[in-house]
């Protein structure tokens, strides 16, 4: 005669709902006649397979830091080149995150690149459409407006960018604003954005607004009122030590220096590791 075996395996379990606990499973041989079964000790299992949730979000931050200075005829704006993407350098290069709007005014955003370059074409088209009907390019306060009104009516849907708009105001002084992400703003003197601004903010409240400091005898000691050199020498010591600190900010740092006179450029070398 023959007889055909029928493995019987049932499962059992000592898991709460959160995967706390041992799985047990137990198994039978057993052939057609119902004789001769043979039993299979409980098989050993992980701890801790519990539930597993998959998620996916539309947004992705691709790191770099953003700051600006602005003062008594000049505004100063830097970015690094890198750009990142789970903890892999994608470009050394990257000069996406500063872009002139106009003569007088640069924006300079930090976040997911996808949404900073729509931000941008967004923009530049606004900013076309301003010059044929007005007959003269926008002035910084209008353009700082602007970008508050386009990141607020994306407020169900942000932008997953973290801007600061620089320039020159109508007296040929600097002036910046920071943004979050849905276009809350409010016209400052310097800013920063990006994966190192706790590093590089601190150093500039230190030096710049001088926060509670007290000097000798006791006198409160006044913002510091920097020349352009200055402003700029303390840009590229903060982004120097923030690549020490921030693995995401690093290869070089490009500076846009705006005066009444014009923009010139000046590129530092950081750390490529």
């Amino acid at each position: 005669h023959s007889f055909c075996t029928l493995l019987v395996v049932s499962v059992g379990s000592d898991m709460d709902y959160y995967g706390n606990g041992a799985p047990r499973v137990h198994g039978k041989a057993m052939r057609s006649n119902n004789v001769d079964a043979v039993d299979f000790p409980a098989i050993p299992t992980p701890k801790g397979h519990g539930p597993i949730q998959h998620q996916w979000s539309p947004y992705d931050d691709n790191g770099g830091t953003a700051a600006a200075v602005a003062g008594k005829g000049f505004v100063i704006v830097g970015a690094d080149t890198r750009l990142n993407g789970n903890f892999n350098f994608l470009s050394r290069d990257d000069g996406s995150k500063l872009h002139k709007l106009t003569d007088t005014t640069i924006l300079a955003s930090t976040g997911m690149q996808g949404d900073r370059l729509q931000l941008q074409k967004v923009l530049e088209h606004r900013i076309t459409w301003y010059e044929h009907t007005n007959g003269k390019p926008p002035k910084t306060a209008a353009l700082a407006q602007l970008l508050s009104t386009v990141l607020y009516g994306r407020r169900h849907f942000p932008y997953y960018t973290f801007n600061i708009v620089a320039g020159l105001d109508a007296n040929g002084d600097g002036v910046c604003y920071s943004y979050d992400a849905v276009g809350c703003t409010e016209p400052l003197n310097y800013g920063t954005t990006g994966s190192a601004s706790s590093f590089i903010e601190p150093l500039m409240d230190c030096l710049i607004r001088k926060p509670n400091q007290r000097g000798a005898g006791g006198t409160v000691q006044a913002p510091a009122d920097m020349t352009v050199d200055e402003a700029l020498e303390m840009l590229k010591n903060a982004f120097t030590s923030a690549a020490e600190r921030d693995v995401h900010t690093g290869d070089s740092a490009r500076f846009y220096i705006l005066t009444p006179e014009g923009c010139r450029e000046e590129v530092l070398p950081l750390r490529q590791d």
